[in-house]
């Protein structure tokens, strides 16, 4: 066993612990405790014993220690409640003691209830402007103030601080380090160029989801999307938040974009220069992807999950995936 001071701050995090802190928010687990899919923090459902404002089952949220705030984690909970006002079909926070962010034995932690639904068939052109519609109406929202403490989606956080750490980190091993850095130091000048164009265009930046791929959308056929995890809520372009939900060549791509913004221009006006900053945004993701995983490392839960990570294939196929993504750069961007 290793000593307390150099575990990972998860391992405490046992069904005991996760129960003890609902109970210190005055909400009793009946004992039935599943742990969801999530890496970046714990999450948990729990079958109360008495229902709390009509939730007899809740999703207890644990948040990563150190990487938000207290003041950013209640800006999200924050904009949450500001979409559930308009109603905009997003799963915000309970607020058992008039709180929706709660402290317990090291972690923050906030408890919401649980919404059912699978994830949205995208082929689907009538599943994709029903979203389109209600990802307008979350920007229509988004743009009336800007966040004051969560950062944005820009160049520095994404693209050149990750690169940084992981070659500070020794994080590539050296047989790729040379290609890598050649290669993503190539696809950060031509973001670069992308962001100052759409700059210059005056493309507008707002509150976002931040991370909508479809995992973080729950579908149900009578009432449509449920937009949940709003932990990775930035500032940045309203395309952001549609890219991630177009897949495939390039012919399928156009036709998804299509039906989406079908949907999203009967609630709120899409600039068609950002489309330009899709490409650009998807290398973004790429690098920030990279230095997540191995800024987690220490995490037992990263390993067993990313066993590929690391290793020299891995980084021999992330240098392929920015020369691709730099060709896609080059490309006319997709058109609606």
């Amino acid at each position: 066993m290793q000593p307390d001071a150099v575990r990972h701050p998860y391992e405490t995090l046992t069904p005991d612990a996760v129960l003890d802190a609902l109970a210190s928010v005055g909400l009793y687990g009946d004992g039935r405790l599943l742990a969801l899919s999530s890496y970046e923090n714990r999450v948990y459902q729990v079958h109360l014993e008495e229902p709390f404002e009509g939730a007899a089952i809740v999703v207890a949220k644990f948040y990563r220690p150190a990487r938000w705030s207290e003041a950013q984690i209640l800006e999200e909970h924050a904009f949450a409640a500001e979409l559930q006002q308009a109603e905009v079909p997003a799963v915000a926070p309970l607020a058992p003691g008039g709180r929706t962010l709660h402290h317990h034995a090291g972690f923050f932690f906030s408890v919401s209830p649980r919404r059912g639904g699978r994830t949205p068939e995208l082929d689907d052109g009538d599943v994709l402007e029903w979203i389109g519609r209600y990802l307008a109406r979350l920007h229509v929202v988004g743009a009336k103030h800007p966040f004051a403490t969560r950062p944005a989606i820009d160049l520095d956080g994404f693209g050149r601080e990750p690169r940084d750490w992981l070659l500070a980190h020794d994080a590539i091993p050296l047989d790729v380090q040379g290609d890598w850095e050649r290669a993503c130091e190539q696809a950060l000048r031509q973001i670069g160029a992308a962001l100052d164009a759409a700059g210059e265009a005056d493309v507008q930046v707002l509150r976002l989801h931040g991370d909508c791929h479809p995992g973080n959308i729950l579908w149900t056929p009578d009432q449509g999307p449920h937009f949940v995890d709003l932990d990775d809520a930035r500032s940045g372009p309203a395309v952001q938040d549609l890219w991630m939900l177009l897949s495939g060549e390039r012919a399928q791509r156009q036709r998804q974009l299509g039906f989406l913004l079908d949907g999203y221009e009967q609630m709120r006006e899409f600039d068609r220069a950002e489309l330009a900053l899709v490409e650009p945004l998807r290398t973004l993701r790429l690098i920030h992807y990279s230095a997540w995983l191995a800024r987690r490392w220490d995490d037992p839960a990263f390993p067993r999950a990313f066993p590929w990570f690391g290793t020299p294939d891995y980084w021999r196929g992330q240098v392929q995936m920015l020369v691709e993504q730099m060709e896609a750069m080059e490309e006319p961007p997709l058109v609606a």
